[in-house]
């Protein structure tokens, strides 16, 4: 029998992992990580650690698997929690859920499953794994889920060979409707539990408040640029090279604060992230202001209104070498190379078509259509078809 050490959550898909591969005769523990201590800034009781593990707890008693609680705290702090406020300070907006799933749930915790003789890690994630022997040698492949609506693979875009290796996703086979259907029949408390929103094991915070705690606030203005302004009348070169060209389109605007007019103020351009609408509170407009740009060190945040801005569309992102990652080691491009893919900037967006083109220096992503609110320290995930081939850092 092999021993699976599962990661339950107290949520309906870790449940019926944990329920699933005990049914195709693992030996199943579960484990429930206990990552936050700080309750003042989450949103009422929205995702009370408590609750969660004792919800884990019944589910772990009544499949008859050993659970314990294991205290990650520290290492999520250090881990995703700096990072997260480092990469705020910038005027990046990082994924903390990518973060979390490549150094807690598939490295800090996948120690100490191994640690406790497991030869899986198992989680509640819709995704798929194959594997596929390539020159003699076992190449893992990450798939999206079967449910469209919930498929999760850009979530581990960051995970190794090694990592995947060890991996099992038991309900990437399935709807969200099919596991809560098989949670029903297996009598588990979950199954009629509401998915837990927000940051990965926070749950829901109140960003500003969050960031708070670290960023202090810090009183800027608010500038609404127009769509037909200056700055957006750039000239376009002749370009010597592709790569010149990808260069310049992969350029941000670079606003002055004369580009457009002050309609309000803010408590700190590190608080917004591009393409936000809300929590600018400023009115009179025919349509509403979405952030355009910010910038930390003058602590100004751009706006443009209208989701059809110019200032929000671009075609041509980069990925420095050391924020590029393929899962596929063996697809890596070298310098001058090109593939079609599909991409996608954040979660839950449509695949898109793209091209990458590889250079010294990290690597070009060129979509076929302009894309909305391209932001700096997000995760851009490429596929083929059903798998996810690599990622990177947008810089």
């Amino acid at each position: 029998m092999k021993r699976v050490v599962v990661g339950l959550s107290g949520g309906v898909d870790s449940s019926v992992t944990a329920y699933l591969l005990k049914e195709q005769g693992y030996e199943v523990i579960g484990l429930f990580m206990k990552n936050w201590h700080d309750d003042s800034v989450t949103i009422s009781n929205e995702c009370p650690w408590l609750e969660d593990s004792n919800d884990a707890l019944i589910v772990a008693e009544k499949l008859g698997i050993p659970f314990q609680v294991v205290d990650l705290s520290e290492q999520y702090k250090e881990r995703i929690v700096d990072y997260m406020f480092d990469e705020y300070e910038k005027g990046r907006t990082p994924n903390p859920d990518v973060l979390c799933n490549r150094e807690i749930k598939f490295d800090v915790f996948m120690d100490i499953a191994l640690n406790l003789g497991a030869d899986y890690v198992a989680t509640g994630h819709y995704c798929r794994k194959e594997e596929e022997i390539i020159d003699g040698k076992p190449v893992y492949k990450l798939l999206a889920g079967k449910d469209n609506n919930k498929d999760q693979s850009y979530f581990l875009c960051q995970l190794s060979q090694e990592q995947l290796s060890k991996a099992l996703f038991p309900i990437g086979e399935f709807t969200k409707p099919e596991v809560r259907e098989i949670a029903k029949e297996a009598d588990l408390i979950t199954a009629e539990k509401k998915d837990s929103q927000g940051l990965c094991f926070i749950g829901k915070v109140r960003l500003p408040e969050f960031l708070q705690q670290k960023l202090q606030p810090k009183e800027g203005v608010i500038v609404q640029v127009a769509n037909d302004a200056n700055v957006y009348e750039r000239e376009i070169p002749a370009f010597q090279s592709k790569q010149e060209e990808l260069g310049f389109y992969a350029t941000k605007y670079q606003y002055e604060q004369t580009d457009g007019k002050v309609v309000g103020k803010h408590q700190g351009a590190h608080y917004f992230t591009k393409g936000q609408r809300k929590g600018l509170a400023v009115g009179g407009t025919k349509e509403p202001l979405f952030v355009i740009e910010t910038d930390v060190n003058e602590n100004i945040i751009y706006t443009g209104e209208g989701k059809n801005h110019k200032g929000l569309y671009r075609s041509v992102l980069f990925v420095s070498n050391d924020e590029e990652h393929w899962i596929r080691e063996d697809l890596q491009l070298e310098p001058h190379q090109t593939m079609e893919v599909q991409a996608r900037i954040r979660y839950r967006q449509p695949l898109e078509k793209a091209t990458l083109y590889k250079v010294e220096n990290g690597l070009f992503v060129e979509f076929e259509n302009p894309q909305s609110a391209i932001q700096e320290g997000q995760f851009v995930a490429w596929y083929q078809g059903e798998e996810l081939l690599g990622s990177g850092v947008i810089s």
